[in-house]
């Protein structure tokens, strides 16, 4: 048994939370709200997740130092903006814990990864990046899903693979951290993309090609900023991409598709009443693809049908009549 710490009360916060109680670990979740660790305490609930029961041998506090105290594993659990400034309010309380960001995104001020936060943050702190193809939704209620933590230190490796593993949540390991993180992140701007194009009535041809195009576009700047290509194509890019771009559990998918009915950006975020990475991440993709000097078009077109008025129909005949290529 375990003792674990939840850095965050949103949906995939408590998703974790659940399969590491139900595999007897000791849990206490840090939420930022008092109205959720409520709800969580006392009724046994997540606002975000509200068909699912939430185990006895789970507590929630908005307290870090009553959370953290006396922890083996941190998971890192909140929107990517808050990454640093979470890290800054309990960094002293981290002795030897090991530390998995389960995070996706980037910080837009500096366009760091979430690895680079930490590195700066915690120099000296054992972490990875626990990411994959994985609705909070499904893995509270036991539907089987495979993800990747990926360190470059061992001991993070295995214990989190030997923690976590069950015969519901299959864990593979990498040493690939910036090709898992990448694939994580970049991937929430192309379902976004697939949301738009779902609610412009494009078909499955349209779908594939934006899926197929998008993970071309996504492995071109991983490899610019010193990914592995193959990673891309594992769990953590083509894996999570499908599940991101066809799932209605996609809050990425629905952002795009409250975009594509012709919501404004404001009326999506209030819509969709969580966090979109998407969203907060599009202009760090395009500032990215600039800094890299890489080819993004469809990370491009969407970019200035956020921020230059371009009309999504009109975004979709400037990607196909764009000049010649290979494949």
């Amino acid at each position: 048994m375990k003792k674990i710490a939840v850095i965050g009360s949103g949906s995939w916060g408590c998703a974790l939370a659940i399969h590491a109680a139900n595999l007897g670990n000791e849990v206490k979740i840090w939420s930022f709200s008092e109205e959720e660790a409520e709800i969580i305490n006392k009724e046994k609930k997540c606002k975000f997740l509200p068909n699912v029961k939430i185990p006895n041998n789970i507590k929630c506090s908005t307290s870090l130092e009553e959370v953290l105290k006396g922890t083996d594993i941190i998971l890192h659990v909140t929107p990517s903006k808050f990454v640093r400034e979470t890290i800054k309010k309990y960094k002293n309380y981290i002795t030897n814990q090991i530390l998995a960001v389960c995070s996706k995104g980037f910080e837009s001020d500096t366009l760091y990864t979430l690895s680079e936060i930490v590195d700066e943050e915690l120099p000296n702190v054992k972490y990875g990046i626990f990411s994959g193809p994985s609705h909070a939704e499904e893995v509270s209620i036991k539907i089987p899903t495979a993800i990747v933590i990926a360190s470059k230190n061992e001991e993070v490796l295995h214990t989190i693979q030997d923690t976590f593993m069950n015969e519901n949540l299959r864990i593979y390991t990498s040493t690939d951290v910036k090709g898992v993180e990448l694939g994580a992140a970049l991937k929430n701007i192309i379902a976004f993309c697939a949301g738009i194009a779902v609610e412009q009535k494009l078909g499955d041809n349209t779908l594939a090609a934006l899926i197929t195009r998008g993970l071309r576009e996504i492995a071109k700047l991983g490899v610019a900023m010193g990914a592995n290509k193959e990673t891309f194509y594992g769990l953590t890019g083509l894996g999570d991409l499908i599940v991101t771009c066809l799932s209605e559990h996609s809050r990425n998918r629905r952002a795009g598709r409250c975009i594509g009915r012709g919501l404004s950006l404001e009326e999506t975020k209030k819509e969709i009443g969580m966090t979109i990475e998407s969203v907060d991440n599009i202009d760090v993709a395009h500032a990215l693809a600039i800094k890299y000097n890489v080819e993004m078009p469809i990370v491009n077109a969407v970019y200035d049908v956020l921020y230059n008025n371009l009309k999504p129909a009109d975004a979709v005949i400037k990607l196909m009549t764009r000049e010649k290529k290979c494949e």
